[in-house]
């Protein structure tokens, strides 16, 4: 048993030692979220995550009606059974719960902390872990999302564009002031969709985050785009990447939203996307933009935002862009991973079949 230490969520620092609790179920049950709180600050962990953690555990203790020193593998095993039949909940959804109460169950285990020594003395019993190999879900394969999430046929695509536009005409035909704002989101969609990138990057995105590229001066200042909110790594900063335009269009659509939209919403700071009272738009109205164009189209209901994001990946090696280009554009760290965002069509297949053979005959000729 190691001792314990001055660690900030230790138990001898979250409660008084030798104090008599009014309610000590629950203060200790609190207590421990509170220094569980602590450990994850330590570690950098994103303050959304960390939230989100500790929700999830709280869930899960009104779900046993249970405190985590009388939690069993069984509690575990009808909580997750009963998740997948009513809420049915996706396989990379129920890994990341139980990896969240295998990290709890990690800290209040562990001897350091000194929550084990605490809860036997009040409670006559300790905390132990209930996430093990045989009761949760393996990481087993590289992609774990919905099979029906896929990238935007390029028809397709282009129905989501022209809805989003008819959208901003209708609103401006009758007058609604709502038009405004169905511009900034139609070219909100369209810039992730020309940059290939996640919901929380467009979102995030400045004016001055554009830039000239010198190696094309045909795009002006709109040659390269600065991602500043990248996907971060665990317990790390947003990772930054820069994404250099490809589609020449691209650069008409944010030239005419950036001369006569933005400037309609007056002094609002930075945001590329700003609202009415100033804000940035949130990430929430862009699910809800999204799944409403769906429903009109009549596209499938496992399509999201993020299938622009496969789209802009499998329009590029469709079009002959080279894979390392395209992975370093969408700022993946492995080849494979890129690999996983294409769904190239048959038409490019056959092409490259074709090619193939063609090289193949060329050799035996030679």
């Amino acid at each position: 048993m190691a001792d314990k230490g001055d660690f900030g969520g230790a138990a001898h620092l979250q409660l008084v030692a030798g104090a008599a609790l009014l309610h000590p179920e629950e203060q200790v049950f609190e207590a421990m979220l509170t220094g569980w709180r602590a450990q994850m600050t330590s570690r950098y962990l994103n303050a959304t995550t960390v939230r989100q953690r500790e929700q999830l555990v709280r869930r899960f203790h009104a779900w046993t009606n249970e405190y985590p020193w009388r939690w069993s593998p069984g509690d575990i095993e009808e909580w997750t059974t009963a998740a997948i039949a009513e809420r049915r909940l996706t396989h990379s959804t129920v890994r990341n719960y139980h990896l969240t109460l295998r990290l709890f169950c990690d800290y209040v285990t562990d001897a350091r902390y000194g929550w084990p020594g605490e809860c036997e003395t009040r409670f006559g019993t300790h905390p132990q872990q209930i996430c093990h190999e045989w009761n949760t879900v393996v990481h087993l394969s590289a992609f774990e999302g919905r099979p029906g999430n896929r990238p935007l046929k390029r028809a397709e695509l282009q129905a989501l564009f022209d809805h989003l536009d008819e959208r901003v005409s209708d609103k401006r035909r009758l007058g609604r002031k709502g038009w405004l704002a169905a511009f900034r989101d139609a070219t909100l969609f369209k810039v992730a969709y020309a940059f290939g990138l996640r919901r929380r990057e467009v979102a995030m995105l400045d004016v001055g985050d554009f830039s000239a590229n010198p190696k094309a001066p045909e795009f002006g200042d709109l040659g390269v785009l600065s991602v500043r909110w990248g996907k971060a790594m665990r317990g790390g900063p947003p990772r930054r990447r820069s994404v250099l335009t490809v589609m020449p269009w691209s650069v008409d659509v944010i030239g005419e939203y950036l001369g006569q939209v933005r400037s309609a919403y007056g002094d609002v700071g930075p945001a590329m996307w700003p609202t009415e009272r100033g804000g940035r738009v949130e990430l929430a109205n862009l699910n809800k933009v999204f799944a409403a164009a769906r429903t009109e189209l009549g596209l499938p209901g496992e399509l999201g935002c993020h299938c622009l994001r496969h789209s802009y990946v499998t329009h590029l090696m469709e079009d002959g862009f080279d894979p390392l280009f395209i992975q370093q554009q969408v700022g993946h760290s492995w080849a494979s991973t890129t690999a996983l965002y294409t769904g190239v069509s048959s038409d490019f297949k056959n092409q490259v079949l074709r090619s193939a053979l063609e090289r193949l005959a060329d050799n035996a000729r030679g």
